[in-house]
């Protein structure tokens, strides 16, 4: 969960008017010249929170790294906003380290504080390894590239295969059959539900509403614009919020143990989720293992074929660093090269960004808790390339916390979604403009 306590972000002055003056000033902040031509002897640190990084940095250091006098040393951190706020409160004193693990939705605020360098020039011919729309996330809309993608979480649906054809349901492709097959569920089964709408993680409701066509943060002339109540989120907050206002998928957050065990006993029987989903599943319902499918996420329209993205994570060079040049060619090799991939997913449990990557070595067997769809991987890899673009802005933490806050009260008492919508359109204006930012009402 987001964390409400953080500090507002300290921005330089330059930044600060790069921002403001939109993407095109944008692109030029965070670039620099490298004090190294990437030669060596070089040490770099890197802030991570990957599980097991530090044995796939270990092969690094013992081949391409050795070989170009490259020594990396990772320095395991927290993730998500606790350690944002550690990278500029580190920045601002000019201490950041050379390399850090940034969540894709945290590189604006990270740019917009002038903590992250530009390493287009380093990395840009790496663009061909990754689908568009994940490229995209590293660049903010701009020519410069502000990260190396390493991992994604692009949204599929999941379904208790078994119950499907107890209780004769079929996938629903669109939306609307969804909302039908919950109907229909409920109707077959009364104390059973197909899912729920669950307000403790705000990353599943921005994928759904970015699979929809919303973007959340744009510029527009030398300002912010904020479109978080946008035609597209009101569609996506109006059908979930009537799902549950009618009784027919339960109000209940995931994580809880008794949200495991309504997955584990029947009583749940499907999760939108994403390509992650395989090792939550597992703790949460160890008793279901091979009785779970996995298909693309219904569609808002039958012609259409696109997903939303719930996770993932970068890795990028700070403006601290006086070594960009090597801290960039080990971003690059971290993320694209084949064996370090496959460390990673060994190691860390990563689902690569790197489109060749998804289809090879680790990926090349379906995870063992679908161990009954050996098509596994071929169709993840398939939906991740109908990812659409996001647009993130420098204060995801206000919006994903008042989320947490007005959906999580709605979902309760089964009230308006649309209005808490609105409030966390509001908030997240309201901030931007306490902390400087220009806003386009």
């Amino acid at each position: 969960m987001p964390n409400t306590k953080r500090p507002r972000p300290l921005r330089s002055t330059a930044c600060v008017l790069a921002v403001t003056l939109g993407a095109t000033a944008l692109a030029a902040c965070g670039s620099g010249d490298d004090s190294t031509s990437g030669s060596g002897p070089v040490s770099l640190t890197y802030w991570s929170w990957a599980p097991g990084m530090d044995k796939v940095v270990a092969l690094w250091n013992k081949g391409p790294g050795k070989k170009a006098q490259i020594t990396v040393t990772v320095k395991k951190q927290a993730s998500g906003d606790t350690l944002v706020t550690k990278i500029l409160t580190a920045h601002q004193a000019k201490k950041a380290p050379d390399l850090v693990q940034a969540e894709y939705q945290a590189l604006p605020t990270l740019v917009s504080n002038d903590a992250l360098a530009d390493i287009s020039k380093e990395v840009g011919d790496a663009r061909s390894k990754f689908a568009d729309g994940v490229w995209q996330q590293t660049t903010l809309g701009t020519d410069a590239v502000y990260a190396v993608p390493q991992d994604i979480g692009p949204m599929m649906f999941y379904y208790r295969a078994d119950l499907f054809k107890k209780y004769k349901l079929t996938v629903p492709t669109t939306w609307e059959q969804f909302a039908e097959t919950a109907r229909k569920l409920k109707k077959a089964s009364p104390g059973t539900d197909l899912t729920t709408f669950s307000a403790n993680d705000s990353g599943l409701f921005a994928g759904l509403a970015q699979q929809a066509g919303a973007k959340w943060w744009t510029t527009s002339g030398d300002k912010w614009k904020v479109a978080i109540d946008d035609a597209a989120t009101q569609k996506v907050a109006t059908f979930w919020g009537g799902l549950v206002k009618e009784g027919v998928i339960d109000n209940q957050p995931m994580y809880t143990p008794s949200w495991n065990k309504a997955l584990n006993t029947g009583k749940q029987i499907a999760w939108v989720s994403a390509v992650w989903a395989p090792g939550t599943l597992t703790t949460a319902a160890p008793d279901t293992q091979g009785k779970w499918a996995m298909a693309p996420l219904p569609q808002w329209s039958p012609s259409e074929n696109v997903t939303g993205s719930w996770g993932g994570s970068s890795t990028a060079v700070t403006t601290d660093s006086k070594h960009r040049t090597a801290a960039a060619k080990f971003a690059a090799w971290l993320n694209t090269d084949g064996d370090a991939l496959n460390a990673l997913a060994k190691e860390s449990g990563i689902y690569p960004a790197s489109t060749s990557a998804q289809l090879s070595g680790a990926f090349a067997e379906p995870p063992a808790y679908f161990s009954n769809q050996a098509d596994f991987y071929t169709r993840a890899a398939a939906i991740a390339k109908t990812t659409a673009p996001s647009a993130w802005g420098p204060n995801v933490n206000v919006a994903y916390a008042t989320f947490n806050d007005a959906f999580g009260a709605a979902a309760k008492d089964r009230s308006d979604f649309v209005a808490a919508l609105h409030s966390m359109q509001d908030a997240t204006v309201a901030d931007l403009e306490k902390q400087g930012f220009g806003v386009s009402r």
